[in-house]
């Protein structure tokens, strides 16, 4: 729907006419306003009753185009459902070192636990219509890459651009915690969640992750944590082939402790597949909330009149430097032959 946010200044339309006809005072020709040659081409008398109603119509033209911008043309797109109650969700995505270990599987492919964690994150992500989502990425330290917000395409798209070493190799699982509680303990009456997802041990950081527990149980966080990587996996060196455990560091007793102790769970994800089942139960555990409340999409477009009665005044400007050209070089020109 189009409408204007300031309607009522369209009532300044008709001001220059009534300008022009209020009575003029005495000895108005006494104390004429002197205007610049260049501004008196068009008022000379020489010009043509045609030419003069062109220029007094594209000065009426532009006139109608700045009050039409100053009254704030907009347009309201279709209602938005947006649920007023929905969840405040910070998702902590591990970027140390051992996440590019290339011991997970997307579709026969091999590929490493970063590129496993963006390809299922993303589809959660879209299905959060109605929380606000927040991104964290963590390794020598933690630092918020998205706030919170509805925006689900900008956290995914963030999310797809991260690189492992971005901030470092080590795991700073404390930190990450902490730094989502900081962000989550000023909001109200909205379920605080936040989802960690790492394939390590805490091994740096200025928090420790007890201490990151207490500040989440005190916040009434709730942490969801998820170990990410496989228990097998088949290496090749110079002794042949032989099988390792890629996921002997990782500290489930830790992410076990810091999920119970706020009331969340801890997940297992040996896979892709793993993976995604975690992401559908953490849908059933925290459910999206109905919608409450409806919200319209305002676009502005005062920018376009606007712009359109700028680009007519460069042009009269342009049109009336010329002619003061050109009657400049008349006047040489006879003074010359003269």
């Amino acid at each position: 729907m189009f409408e204007f946010a300031w309607w009522w200044l369209l009532f300044l339309l008709p001001l220059p006419l009534l300008v022009q006809w209020l009575p003029a005072k005495s000895g108005a020709d006494e104390s004429a306003l002197l205007v610049p040659h260049l501004l008196s081409v068009s008022s000379q008398p020489s010009e043509p009753p045609a030419r003069l109603a062109t220029a007094s119509i594209w000065l009426w033209l532009i006139w109608l185009l700045l009050v039409v911008a100053a009254a704030r043309p907009q347009w309201l797109g279709e209602p938005v459902s947006i649920s007023s109650e929905g969840r405040e969700m910070m998702l902590a995505v591990d970027l140390s070192g051992s996440m590019k270990i290339d011991d997970m599987n997307i579709n026969g492919r091999q590929v490493d636990r970063l590129t496993m964690t963006k390809s299922v994150l993303a589809n959660f992500i879209e299905r959060r219509v109605s929380d606000r989502l927040g991104l964290i990425l963590f390794a020598d330290t933690a630092y918020l890459q998205a706030p919170l917000t509805f925006d689900r395409n900008t956290v995914a798209q963030l999310l797809d651009e991260s690189v492992i070493g971005l901030v470092g190799e080590q795991t700073a699982i404390g930190d990450a915690i902490g730094l989502a509680v900081k962000r989550l303990e000023a909001r109200e009456k909205t379920n605080k969640v936040v989802i960690l997802l790492t394939d390590g041990r805490n091994t740096i950081g200025n928090i420790t992750p007890a201490q990151a527990k207490e500040l989440a149980v005190e916040s009434g966080v709730t942490v969801y944590t998820i170990g990410v990587g496989a228990d097998q996996m088949v290496v090749e060196n110079f002794f042949g082939r032989r099988q390792v455990n890629p996921s002997r560091e990782l500290d489930e007793d830790m992410l076990t402790d810091i999920a119970s102790a706020t009331g969340g769970k801890y997940f297992r994800a040996r896979d892709a597949q793993e993976l995604e089942q975690i992401y559908s139960r953490l849908d059933e555990l925290e459910p999206i909330k109905g919608d409450s409340q409806k919200l319209r999409p305002l676009s502005a477009l005062y920018y376009y009149p606007l712009a359109l009665a700028l680009l007519i005044s460069v042009m009269a400007l342009a049109v009336l430097l010329l002619k003061a050209r050109r009657r400049t070089q008349t006047e040489s020109n006879a003074q010359y032959s003269e």
